[in-house]
């Protein structure tokens, strides 16, 4: 019997195919992520990314019915917890590669981004997770037991692709609920993403983007939201030779304009705002501590009497490009909702390791790059570039008059080598057709004419 195809066996083959295309084979041996005996990495890594399309969890799978397509439960968690795995290298490698791809299918001047974002992942029911903090959850407005998932992606406006994370614990020792296992090696790739989950947000964020530029990933700004958006952040991204488009909040931080301190609120007594416009103006000014920045000031879709503030240390853009350049920033909103929504980010691997943890978070950022390429692929038109123009060099193009005249003489030939009572219900149908043309095609046969 012939069953047919499910749309998940589809999309398991179009990911087999990505896999291979993408040679993540080799990324995964350059990033250390191998095993010396039983079943290959390979293997291992291509069924949890595959996971997600069976609808069911590891623990569930592997009780189930399904089970003899898979191997033992210890093999799956040794691949989790593996200390000596690089998994950041590993998504910084991927990420490059189908940037680099996207990037030639893009003109050169079009605007390339970097977009910084966190997000938190709730751990409320657990105790005994290493590096278990107390976050706080700007989204809810309270305190989370969990890790802030700091995440930075490269975004051409058509493209979202997460380029690297950083599951953040607390930075302050108080906050955290429990350290560093004491049995990890410190030479390990897992005890330096430990450490480096202890440092403050904007360390963080700033390495990221080194790391980032330091791979070859190419952009021309970096997005941000109000958190981020400080003056000791924008010195140090305009440091790593970026420009920084973000948002402010009202607080009390103040701008020198015509030599004088101004906040934000005192700023728009300066610009004309005219009720019918949703960008009310702009004003270059330089903070505190002297750099020039413009900042745009936006009419609050949400709440049409309120005013948003949007910054850019670039102030040779238009306000409806700053505008236009910031709205690639909600990108990286999408990228979170789908990754918690239907990719199962920090639910589908329940693990007290943060090892595994951060081997869970590589594999969905993973399973999201691949849609995303395959979705490119689907998509884009195709062409065989330099191949195609080379056959066609000596091709001369048909215009209409060559090409109607040339059908006409083929219905003339075939008149002739056909029976007579065919012979005239083609004559008819053809008169019939061009007395039916303007007049312009009909003076294109008046030298045309049957053979007896």
């Amino acid at each position: 019997m012939i069953y047919q195809n499910e749309s998940s066996e589809n999309t398991q083959n179009q990911f087999s195919a990505a896999i291979k295309e993408l040679q993540i084979g080799k990324i995964l041996r350059r990033s250390n992520i191998t095993k010396n005996c039983g079943v290959p990495a390979y293997e291992v890594f291509q069924f949890l990314l595959l996971l997600v399309f069976r609808s069911r969890n590891l623990f569930r799978f592997l009780n189930s019915r399904h089970k003899d397509q898979a191997v033992s439960k210890n093999t799956y968690y040794r691949f989790l917890n593996d200390t000596s795995f690089n998994w950041k290298k590993f998504l910084l490698l991927l990420s490059g590669s189908v940037i680099s791809v996207f990037d030639r299918l893009t003109r050169p001047e079009r605007v390339k981004v970097l977009v910084l974002d966190d997000s938190v992942i709730k751990r409320n029911r657990s105790k005994k997770v290493e590096l278990l903090s107390r976050v706080y959850d700007h989204v809810e407005h309270r305190f989370q037991k969990g890790f802030a998932l700091l995440t930075l992606g490269w975004s051409d406006g058509y493209s979202f692709i997460p380029v690297g994370f950083n599951l953040l614990s607390s930075a302050r020792k108080s906050n955290r609920y429990q350290e560093i296992s004491d049995n990890m090696d410190h030479r390990s790739n897992g005890y330096k993403t430990c450490r480096e989950s202890m440092l403050s947000k904007p360390e963080a964020a700033i390495l990221l983007i080194r790391r980032a530029l330091s791979a070859g990933i190419r952009a021309d700004y970096v997005l941000m939201d109000s958190w981020f958006t400080t003056e000791p952040m924008i010195r140090s991204i305009l440091a790593e030779g970026l420009d920084v488009i973000g948002m402010v909040k009202q607080l009390k931080q103040r701008y020198i304009f015509h030599g004088k301190f101004y906040t934000l609120s005192e700023l728009q007594k300066f610009v004309c705002f005219e009720g019918a416009k949703n960008i009310f103006g702009s004003l270059c000014v330089t903070t505190k501590n002297g750099i020039p920045v413009k900042i745009v000031f936006v009419r609050n879709r949400n709440k049409k009497s309120e005013c948003l503030y949007l910054l850019s240390t670039n102030c040779s853009l238009s306000d409806s490009e700053i505008v236009r350049i910031y709205g690639n920033r909600w990108s990286i909103e999408c990228f979170f909702k789908a990754s918690k929504s239907f990719m199962k980010l920090g639910t589908e691997f329940q693990s007290r390791s943060y090892t595994a943890m951060v081997c869970h978070t590589a594999i969905v950022f993973t399973r999201y790059i691949i849609l995303e390429w395959i979705r490119r692929k689907q998509n884009d038109q195709k062409t065989y570039g330099e191949l195609f123009f080379m056959f066609c060099d000596e091709i001369q193009d048909m215009d209409l008059t060559t090409a109607l005249q040339e059908l006409f003489a083929l219905f003339t030939d075939i008149a002739g080598i056909v029976s007579a009572e065919i012979t005239k219900i083609l004559k008819c149908k053809v008169t019939e057709w061009l007395m039916a043309q303007p007049a312009f095609i009909q003076a294109l046969f008046r030298d045309s004419c049957w053979e007896s």
